[in-house]
């Protein structure tokens, strides 16, 4: 993400990098106990499976781990020919001064190809409530904002393999802008790598995830064309209460620039927040997070936190029905 130029960039990298110690560690430890570690789901029992094990009673130990995280994404995708509709919805509240709140929905269809492939169509709304905000025009309003189609390949799968990943490219169009409501033409795509771990066995779950996003826009009132990218770390680590209901704690560092490559470095920021995931039934699930700037520096502005580019809270609600 951006340039570490403001202390809390070092502090999110401390964070991702001891993470990634947690991970590695325990992936060894876990390798070199294979033979004698509890079955997953669905097998038959093992050696390994007795009452220090802190694993949940069998018949509940399956838990998908892609909405556990919040913001962040597990790299689980579904078994074949399983079909899933998402309402996901982000909202963004808080600059320097005014009124400022906006609001994202992208609405999906996932259809499992296969074990490893998944795609899922999708259209988005987005609404806006901004007044007295320097820099933005006056606007409410709640408006169709495009479309998108959402495509997964599972690379390395987490039940065999001492970690999961999942590879996630998005292209999409829009005809309004997020954060403004200004009607614009745009043109872009998201790309991630989405990384997780079983620390301890149906208890304990951590992801990483590294997310680049790029596009090029024409603003409809100028005719002028711009190009933007970001870039983001994530980390999270849930743990299960119970085997419907997941908690955990969500940090994300997000780099902003002007250009298509990540070219002129604008200014970061740091989220951090709690995340959860409750199973109401077998076929309906809600998850969400609700995250606040912790640090953020923007070019030019000597003030603390990132109001530029980035807001002071960012908030996700996601319903899933499964069929």
């Amino acid at each position: 993400m951006r340039r570490s130029s403001f202390p809390g960039a070092l502090a999110a990298a401390t964070i991702v990098g001891h993470l990634a110690s947690c991970v590695s560690a325990s992936a060894d430890e876990g390798a070199r106990g294979l033979a004698y570690a509890a079955p997953w789901p669905g097998s038959a029992p093992g050696l390994g499976a007795n009452k220090l094990t802190g694993g949940l009673p069998s018949a509940h130990a399956e838990i998908d781990t892609e909405h556990i995280f919040g913001f962040s994404m597990g790299s689980d995708i579904g078994k074949t020919g399983d079909i899933e509709i998402e309402f996901e919805n982000v909202g963004a509240f808080g600059k320097r001064s005014g009124t400022y709140a906006a609001w994202a929905n992208l609405n999906q269809v996932k259809y499992t190809v296969s074990d490893n492939f998944r795609i899922a169509p999708g259209f988005s709304l987005s609404g806006q409530h901004i007044k007295g905000v320097p820099g933005l025009a006056d606007h409410r309003d709640i408006a169709f904002s495009g479309g998108a189609l959402e495509l997964r390949y599972k690379l390395v799968d987490r039940t065999v393999a001492p970690f999961g990943l999942t590879l996630h490219a998005q292209p999409g169009w829009s005809r309004i802008d997020d954060g403004s409501g200004m009607h614009i033409a745009q043109y872009g795509a998201e790309f991630a790598a989405l990384f997780d771990r079983e620390l301890i066995k149906d208890r304990l779950f951590a992801a990483f995830n590294v997310w680049y996003g790029t596009g090029g826009t024409r603003e409809i009132s100028t005719n002028l064309w711009r190009h933007d990218s970001e870039m983001q770390l994530q980390t999270a680590i849930s743990y299960a209460l119970q085997p419907d209901l997941v908690l955990g704690l969500g940090v994300r560092y997000a780099r902003a620039y002007d250009g298509a490559g990540l070219d002129r470095f604008l200014g970061d920021a740091v989220f951090a927040g709690p995340t959860f995931s409750y199973n109401i039934s077998k076929e309906v699930g809600i998850s969400g997070t609700w995250q606040m700037q912790v640090a953020g520096k923007a070019i030019g502005d000597n003030r603390s936190l990132n109001l530029d580019q980035f807001e002071r809270h960012q908030a996700l609600l996601r319903i899933n029905l499964h069929f």
